[in-house]
C-alpha cells in the first residue's frame, strides 16, 4: 500500500472540488450536499475533517437531495470518517463499501492486435453510444455489442458533451473491427493548483473478454491522466475488479464508502 502522507486527504479534497462548478454545496450539519442539476448528480460528503457524523445530518441530506429531485446518496472514505456508515443505515440508507486504489508504480501493457485507442470529442456523434457501454458495463445479457443502446438521456449527454469539450470529463474508447470494445473515462480537477484525476469507469465488451483489453485501456487512460496529474485514483466496484487494476499498477489505499435508498 501506498505510504505516501496525506493520500487520502487529497482524495477527499478532490471530491469537494469536483462538484463546485455544477453543483454547489449546501451544508447540512455535517454533510456537504452538492444541488445541481439532476442529470449529473453529485452524492453528500462528509466536510473535510469531519470525522462523526450524526444520523440526523444524514437525513437532512437526504431531505435536501429529494426535495431538489436528486437521488438520494452519500458517499465517503470509510478510513477518514467511519462513523458514517452507522448513521447512514440509522437513516434507512443502505450501505456498501468499495476498495478505494491509487495509482502507485505504472504498467504498460499492450492491447491485442488490430485494436485501436481513441480519445473521444464532445461533438462525436457516437459520444451517446460510449456512454450508454460506460455506464452500463456493456450489460452482459447484451446479445450484440452493436445493438442500439436505446434512446438516450438527452439531458445527461448535453452535460457530458460540455465536459468532455472542457477537458472535464476524458473519455477513451478502444476499438476493434471498426465496434468498440472497451471505453474508459477519468475526471481531471484541479485541487488547489495541482491536479487529481479521478477514473470513474473502465468497461468492456462481455463477448472479448479474456483478451486483456480492458486492463490494456485502463493502463492507457491512466498514462494519459498522469500526463497532467499528479495524483490518480478509483473505486473499484468490488475485490475481483481491483485486482485487476492492482495488474495495471494500482493499489489498494483504504475503502470508499457509498450509501443510499434501498432498491425498489
Amino acid at each position: 500500500m501506498p505510504t505516501r502522507p496525506g493520500l487520502l486527504d487529497r482524495v477527499e479534497q478532490y471530491a469537494v472540488a469536483a462538484s463546485l462548478p455544477d453543483a454547489p454545496p449546501v451544508t447540512a450539519g455535517t454533510l456537504a450536499v452538492p444541488i445541481g442539476p439532476p442529470a449529473w448528480p453529485f452524492p453528500a460528503r462528509p466536510l473535510p475533517g469531519t470525522r462523526t457524523v450524526p444520523a440526523d445530518d444524514v437525513r437532512a441530506a437526504v431531505a435536501l437531495q429529494e426535495e431538489a429531485e436528486l437521488p438520494a446518496a452519500v458517499e465517503w472514505v470509510v478510513d477518514r470518517t467511519p462513523t458514517l456508515a452507522a448513521a447512514a443505515r440509522a437513516a434507512g440508507l443502505v450501505v456498501t463499501e468499495f476498495p478505494l486504489l491509487v495509482a502507485d508504480e505504472p504498467v504498460e501493457l499492450l492491447l491485442p492486435h488490430g485494436v485501436r485507442l481513441y480519445l473521444v470529442g464532445g461533438d462525436d456523434p457516437a459520444l451517446p453510444h460510449y456512454q450508454h457501454l460506460l455506464e452500463s458495463g456493456f450489460a452482459p445479457h447484451a446479445e450484440d455489442d452493436t445493438d442500439d443502446p436505446g434512446p438516450p438521456d438527452e439531458a445527461r449527454t448535453a452535460v457530458l458533451r460540455e465536459r468532455v469539450a472542457s477537458g472535464r470529463t476524458v473519455v477513451m474508447v478502444a476499438v476493434e473491427d471498426g465496434t468498440p470494445v472497451a471505453v474508459g473515462a477519468h475526471q481531471p480537477v484541479d485541487v488547489d493548483g495541482t491536479e487529481i484525476s479521478e477514473v470513474v469507469g473502465v468497461a468492456s465488451s462481455p463477448r472479448r473478454r479474456g483478451r486483456g483489453v480492458g486492463a490494456a485501456l485502463a493502463s492507457a487512460l491512466v498514462a494519459q491522466a498522469r500526463e497532467t496529474a499528479d495524483l490518480v485514483f478509483l473505486t473499484a466496484g468490488d475485490d475481483d475488479v481491483a485486482r485487476v487494476y492492482e495488474r495495471v499498477g494500482f493499489a489498494w489505499l483504504g475503502s470508499t464508502g457509498v450509501a443510499a435508498r434501498p432498491a425498489g
